[in-house]
């Protein structure tokens, strides 16, 4: 499967959007430079993106900070390893600490390989990830996206992409999950470099960077 590597892939999967798609040529023109913003794959990662979720950038920041803090680093024994009251001293909800014990004792247990799920097509891994309580369609399809640097992923449950595709196509309401999924269809193969392009475009128009994981 073709992976999106490098700043060249980003520029290749830009030119054939921008080809299929005349309002997407636009938003290349206003978002500036689409970064690429690659993660090795593996659970501090997959950890991040369950901090990210339902909070904005600066309280997933925040949280990764403190969780390792408290853990010393971020991996499946550390973090099985604090009790329930430390994890949430360090403002973890109930709900992802027991998302990030339940992925930390899948891994440890051999259940979830985290990097052979990159060499899986993307429904497939996005099944062996949900599979698991409290990891959603967005934390698996961010996760494709960033450590797998899948190409044709795109999280259509989250909030900034619904927001830069309405302000992009002009529709006059923020399309839901099911509807900018299916807006999104034409831009296969390339809808992984689609996203990163609306998430820039987003950060220039709206001054706020809403991409789920660091640079």
């Amino acid at each position: 499967m073709r992976r999106i590597d490098s700043a060249d892939d980003i520029a290749e999967g830009l030119r054939a959007l921008a080809q299929c798609d005349a309002r997407l040529a636009h938003a290349i023109t206003v978002a500036g430079p689409v970064p690429l913003r690659r993660k090795p794959p593996g659970f501090s990662a997959l950890a991040e993106i369950i901090l990210s979720q339902m909070v904005s950038k600066a309280s997933a920041n925040a949280l990764r900070r403190k969780l390792e803090l408290a853990a010393g680093e971020i991996s499946p024994a550390a973090v099985l390893s604090l009790p329930p009251e430390t994890l949430r001293t360090a403002g973890l909800s109930r709900a992802k600490a027991e998302t990030l014990q339940r992925v930390g004792e899948a891994v440890l247990a051999g259940e979830l390989d985290l990097e052979q799920l990159c060499a899986l097509d993307g429904p497939e891994a996005i099944g062996a990830m949900t599979a698991i309580k409290g990891v959603g369609p967005w934390t698996a399809e961010v996760y494709l996206l960033f450590c797998a640097g899948h190409p044709d992923i795109f999280p259509s449950g989250d909030v900034a992409l619904q927001s830069a595709a309405a302000h992009v196509l002009g529709l006059d309401v923020w399309p839901q999950s099911k509807a900018l999924s299916e807006l999104a269809l034409p831009w296969s193969p390339w809808r992984g470099v689609a996203a990163r392009l609306l998430w820039a475009y987003y950060a220039e128009v709206m001054r706020r960077d809403a991409t789920p994981l660091g640079a």
